[in-house]
């Protein structure tokens, strides 16, 4: 096996965390407000709508993931063997910290009002509902996670609190985690974010609790997902209004 690099290298910043980052925020901004420039081209390539928004979403998932995995190999490989050491305590804690993000997003949006759902939301029921499980759990529980995790923990938390404080690296975390997800909304609503709030708050939390382990936030990012795509699928597409 490889030697892991020092904590001090693992946590500083480089050319290809700069490289990922850049590409992920430039083709979010680029897909949230002239993403509808490409849709008639895209449509007119493939069978669906749904086919057309699986390809761009793939495209966007795997070109940043291989920088970020590039980036972060160090990381992922010493997180690795951390949680391999404990395997009854990843085993059991994964779940529970799914459920712990369940309960606080039902808690988050009781306290609210009731949640919007927002544009990403139904996007990723139709998404679902459109292509073959077989297609979206790569994209949807292993892809994007990973990418999220890297983006808004990883570098926000893991690497940025070296020169600010942990605290507002955590609320950074959170809160842009969920404008992310709801950005290029006309009006974008406390209401939106909310659910995405409740999701990142655990996240970061258990990412903190368990000394920046990145491949644990991972697990429970892509068994959150994983949880969501098989209610879509099991669920009747009446059940959404479909």
């Amino acid at each position: 096996m490889g030697k892991i690099p020092p904590p001090g290298r693992l946590y500083a910043f480089n050319g290809l965390d700069a490289v990922a980052a850049g590409l992920y925020l430039g083709l979010m901004l680029f897909a949230a407000f002239a993403g509808a420039l490409l849709a008639p081209l895209l449509q007119s390539l493939l069978a669906t709508q749904a086919a057309a928004s699986y390809a761009v979403n793939l495209a966007f998932y795997a070109s940043v993931g291989i920088f970020a995995l590039l980036a972060a190999h160090g990381v992922v490989a010493r997180d690795l063997r951390i949680l391999a050491t404990r395997p009854w305590f990843t085993m059991a804690m994964v779940p529970l910290s799914v459920v712990a993000m369940l309960v606080v997003t039902a808690i988050v949006v009781t306290a609210t009002g009731q949640a919007r759902a927002s544009e990403n939301q139904l996007g990723i029921q139709s998404l679902i509902q459109g292509v073959p499980a077989w297609l979206i759990v790569p994209l949807l529980v292993l892809v994007g996670p990973f990418v999220e995790e890297y983006i808004f923990r990883h570098l926000l938390i893991g690497k940025l609190s070296g020169r600010v404080n942990i605290w507002i690296c955590c609320a950074l975390s959170a809160v842009l985690f969920a404008g992310i997800h709801v950005i290029g909304e006309e009006g974008l609503s406390v209401q939106a974010m909310v659910p995405y709030l409740g999701m990142g708050a655990v996240l970061v939390a258990v990412y903190v609790w368990t000394g920046k382990n990145l491949m644990f936030s991972f697990l429970v990012h892509a068994g959150k997902n994983l949880l969501a795509v098989l209610l879509i699928y099991a669920l009747p597409p009446q059940f959404f209004g479909a």
